[in-house]
């Protein structure tokens, strides 16, 4: 096995309204990517990078968990009560004991919700993972202590709290992180939510991306395509284009979180200059090159 590896792991999954999916595209485009159910809700993944790393067992991401209350869980469209990601991790002989490092791109509830135990009548929540570094954007940060109406209901009171009081919590405000150290970068998106942070793993043959919430999944690469749930559309497609633009010159892939079928994909553009993934792939197993 090589020293790096990447492993794609499934938490839980949702059912979200397709419109607001796909912002201003209109239903007749995209229920062609993404078929809609009867409540015109499409299905979503809450996929999760694991990394073993020269000895290390690093998590980009924890899915959203299964922390909410029945009655939010049904709100939100979360399809399991249990937490899918420790089971996922399970299955690949990963404990929560193991995980040394875990990366939030951000931290609306999709995205971190997986940080906390499952939803018990009467206890409070703890973090699943008790050894973990924990590796936040300090703009993410900021927005979950401080967020806009708009977004409000996206984050987690109780989480920032109980990262702050880890004692193992890294801040980043670069590049880097002095927790990952070498082979890993970040880039940062503010159309999404104020400093989406976006890893860049570095791999031999290209590097992978982990694409978060700015691209969640193959039928958002197509530019104009963005969320209702973006705060700013056109800075996001602004940042999209540049960002496509340098990784397509380097061999780089895209890894999805959102995507219901598909976990990695292989950037490419076509004749008329619109990106696209190629050599796509459902799942991937300890690749490595």
């Amino acid at each position: 096995m090589s020293a790096r590896t990447l492993t794609s792991i499934l938490g839980n999954s949702q059912r979200l309204d397709g419109g607001a999916m796909f912002g201003n595209a209109p239903k007749v485009m995209w229920e062609r990517w993404i078929a809609p159910d009867d409540q015109n809700r499409i299905p979503l993944a809450c996929r999760c990078l694991l990394i073993r790393d020269a000895g290390r067992t690093i998590l980009l991401e924890t899915g959203i968990g299964a922390f909410f209350e029945p009655a939010l869980r049904a709100r939100y469209g979360v399809v399991e009560d249990d937490h899918v990601l420790v089971r996922s991790l399970a299955a690949v002989g990963v404990s929560p004991q193991d995980v040394d490092v875990v990366v939030l791109s951000h931290l609306h509830f999709d995205h971190a919700g997986g940080a906390l135990t499952t939803w018990r009548d009467g206890e409070a929540p703890a973090l699943v993972f008790p050894r973990a570094r924990w590796v936040v954007g300090a703009e993410a940060w900021a927005r979950a202590l401080r967020p806009h109406p708009r977004d409000r209901a996206s984050f987690i009171p109780a989480l920032p709290p109980l990262l702050e009081a880890s004692g193992r919590l890294e801040k980043v405000t670069g590049e880097r992180s002095v927790t990952l150290g070498d082979g890993f970068t970040f880039h940062r998106s503010h159309g999404h939510t104020p400093g989406l942070l976006l890893t860049e793993v570095a791999m031999p043959d290209g590097p992978v991306l982990f694409a978060a919430d700015l691209i969640p999944g193959r039928a958002w690469v197509h530019l104009p395509i963005t969320m209702g749930y973006d705060r700013y559309a056109e800075l996001l497609i602004d940042e999209k284009t540049a960002l496509l633009a340098d990784l397509l010159g380097r061999d780089g892939r895209l890894f999805f979180t959102h995507d219901p079928e598909i976990a990695l994909g292989t950037l490419a553009r076509d004749e008329r200059g619109r990106f696209h993934t190629v050599d796509e792939h459902a799942t991937i197993a300890d690749l490595a090159a």
